[in-house]
């Protein structure tokens, strides 16, 4: 799931101090931020955009292609469940700590009515130059130019450093996907590669992983068959089995989901799998992927 600059943005939950702060963030990146959703608000404008009390009478005045949820855990689902139902399409979760049986209910609904969720527990996406939904500093030059590098992230702080890494070694982004550190998302690190590999501007990935669940290997077994390279980093890798790491979805059980079946993985794959940030520059020259500028930031 990638949000463009043509895309109308409703932000739910928009007269709080976090949805106020990062509305205005986002404008600054270029997203269409059209309108907001508070209930009890309506009438209110923030940043010049009308709210209202509902998603579906914000959907009578706009064509709202994505939401953007500035709303508490317990109030999420219920938040979800009213957008996909009036028909926006695209959904990005922030929200950490939602019960398991609410994330279950909520992707459910949005599945049945044909929308996409990026997180919960995600930073955000940004394509540069065009949007940046979520909280993620896509208004930062020195972490996010244009380019040709899609990154896809389950972590938005390593996100960060990888984005700012290939910056100073001359690469800008054609997308960042950060998908949510939780177990259970809505989008896959195999769904945000598709969605990479399909995006005009993306001349390679960049794969940034950590130990837990499976979705690293998974895309390993599609990234052997894509016609562009990829580049990928797992944190984690020295973890103890069974140790949780940050995310809820870094624990390692099983077979699969350590550092080193990651690793093995993605190599078998094709992927230079690089052992800390600042190589990732390297990396892409060695599979043939020249820099967008001599220089780093502007």
């Amino acid at each position: 799931m990638i949000i463009t600059g043509r895309d109308e943005v409703l932000v739910q939950g928009i007269t709080g101090r976090q949805g106020q702060y990062w509305t205005q963030r986002m404008m600054e990146c270029g997203t269409r931020v059209v309108a907001g959703v508070s209930p009890g608000r309506a009438g209110q404008t923030v940043h010049d955009r009308p709210v209202y009390d509902t998603v579906a009478e914000a959907a009578e005045h706009h064509r709202l292609d994505a939401t953007v949820l500035f709303v508490p855990p317990s109030g999420v689902r219920a938040a979800v469940v009213e957008a996909v139902e009036a028909g926006i399409g695209k959904v990005v979760c922030l929200a950490e700590h939602i019960p398991s049986h609410d994330v279950m209910e909520m992707l459910a609904v949005a599945r049945d009515h044909g929308a996409k969720v990026l997180g919960p527990n995600t930073a955000g996406l940004v394509v540069p130059g065009e949007s940046s939904v979520g909280i993620m500093p896509g208004f930062a030059s020195n972490i996010f130019q244009p380019g040709k590098i899609g990154v896809v992230s389950r972590s938005g702080s390593l996100g960060t450093l990888i984005s700012l890494n290939l910056v100073n070694t001359g690469y800008g982004q054609s997308a960042f996907v950060g998908i949510g550190g939780d177990p259970i998302l809505g989008t896959t690190t195999l769904d945000a590669v598709r969605s990479l590999q399909e995006h005009p501007n993306t001349e390679a990935i960049m794969l940034v992983g950590e130990i837990g669940g499976a979705m690293e290997e998974d895309a390993a077994e599609e990234i052997a068959d894509l016609d562009i390279p990829v580049v990928a980093f797992i944190a984690g890798r020295s973890a103890p089995p069974g140790r949780r790491m940050g995310h809820a979805g870094a624990i390692v059980t099983g077979n699969r989901g350590s550092g080193a079946s990651k690793v093995e993985a993605l190599t078998k794959a094709g992927a230079i799998v690089v052992d800390i940030p600042s190589q990732v520059g390297a990396a892409l020259q060695q599979l043939g992927v020249a820099p967008t500028t001599s220089v780093g930031p502007s």
